[in-house]
């Protein structure tokens, strides 16, 4: 391929036949091949990033659907922006660009797949020159990017012995031989590593990228050991007494409840570990988080949270969600897990998650496991799945560049 020609998609506002502004009128045939045109795309270019992501971890746990993602695409708060490669008339590559509304902010993040079978014709360098380029003409100097890696923990790359979790190794559950230490690439932080020969791997490096963290990707299989869940929770009311109290709901947040939930999905942007990743803090308002649930009720998941009140203040101070597809054989995707700093130390991750799968148990029974992400670095959060069960499945590398 000599000639690669990279075109921007716009991004359907609907999957429907007629666009949510014709609604009221009635479109003529350009009109309706148009929006047509945009759906089909939008859902290809969907459809090879799920294909590529599943191609590297061994499984397709982490799809999320065109119609689960529509929502996103249309965040007033997160402007995103897509570009594809065709070849004969088929999308072979595509790249996203994310960043924050705010005109101050000098970060943006960046992601580019490419058709396993079209690789090695410079189809990813170029997708992400041009996505680098978008990034510096609005000002972006920050670029991060989050690239899954596999492990051989589902695709039998890899079977360590033993359990290190300090530097993300674990007991690998298929055959195959061990990555030796001197082909692992160690994040900065000291904590876990992504395999030296994967492609994407030396895709980043010979960009310039520097890993800066390793995120574990864990899978917790349902239903949960109700014996080992009731210890869990058990330990967990204890260390929390009469100071705290649990909160459950579906869907939206109870209007009492939505400065506090927006402050903590603030917290959340600047109080995770991010390692030697210079992560923007990402400014929640009640405003947004309104008109963040409205989107996401379109999604076709539904919201399941857990949060801890502090008695004494009346505040919460610990929040959990979960998105549950409408599809009862897809797994659940863990969301937010939050505990406010001054109020750690009582088991209260413990108690927002475990009230969380007792809710998940009842109002969505039937799904086959709940997925999480986590800093390799956070003991903390890791104990907490850990000791209800999650195992490990995967890792994605947190990659950072200066433009």
């Amino acid at each position: 391929m000599t000639d690669i020609v990279i075109d921007e998609i716009v991004v359907p506002r609907t999957l429907e036949p007629r666009p949510v502004a014709d609604r009221d009128a009635d479109p003529g045939p350009d009109d309706r091949a148009d929006h047509a045109d945009r759906v089909a795309a939008y859902v290809e270019a969907i459809a090879l990033e799920n294909a590529v992501q599943a191609a590297v971890l061994g499984f397709g746990d982490l799809d999320f659907s065109p119609a689960e993602q529509l929502p996103q695409w249309h965040d007033p708060f997160t402007p995103r922006r897509l570009f594809v490669v065709r070849a004969e008339g088929r999308i072979v590559g595509q790249a996203t660009y994310e960043t924050l509304s705010d005109p101050a902010v000098t970060t943006c993040w960046l992601w580019v797949a490419v058709d396993p079978e079209h690789r090695r014709r410079g189809l990813g360098t170029a997708l992400l020159d041009h996505v680098e380029a978008v990034a510096r003409a609005a000002g972006r100097t920050d670029v991060i990017s989050f690239v899954a890696s596999g492990q051989g923990v589902a695709s039998g790359q890899d079977a360590t012995s033993g359990s290190d979790a300090t530097s993300g190794s674990w007991p690998a559950e298929g055959p195959g031989p061990a990555t030796a230490p001197a082909d692992r690439l160690e994040a900065s932080t000291g904590h876990g590593w992504v395999p030296r020969a994967s492609s994407e791997v030396r895709f980043a490096l010979s960009r310039g990228y520097a890993l800066g963290q390793v995120e574990r990707i864990s899978r917790l299989p349902l239903p949960v050991d109700e014996e080992a869940l009731a210890a869990i929770r058990s330990e967990a009311l204890a260390a929390a007494g009469n100071e705290y109290r649990v909160h459950t709901w579906s869907g939206p947040t109870p209007r009492r409840w939505q400065s506090d939930v927006a402050a903590m999905a603030t917290a959340l942007s600047t109080d995770a570990p991010m390692g030697d990743v210079p992560e923007p803090e990402d400014v929640w308002t009640v405003e947004r988080l309104v008109e963040a649930e409205r989107r996401r009720a379109t999604s076709g998941r539904a919201s399941l949270t857990a949060a801890a009140e502090h008695v004494p203040t009346g505040r919460l101070v610990a929040c959990s969600d979960l998105a549950v597809p409408d599809d009862a054989s897809r797994p659940v995707m863990q969301q937010m897990t939050l505990v406010r700093r001054e109020h750690r130390g009582h088991r209260l991750g413990w108690l927002v998650k475990v009230a969380n799968l007792d809710r998940l148990a009842v109002e969505k029974p039937g799904r086959p496991a709940v997925l999480t992400f986590n800093a390799e670095e956070n003991r903390p959060m890791l104990a907490v799945n850990e000791a209800v069960g999650f195992v490990p499945i995967g890792v994605e590398g947190v990659w950072h560049r200066l433009l």
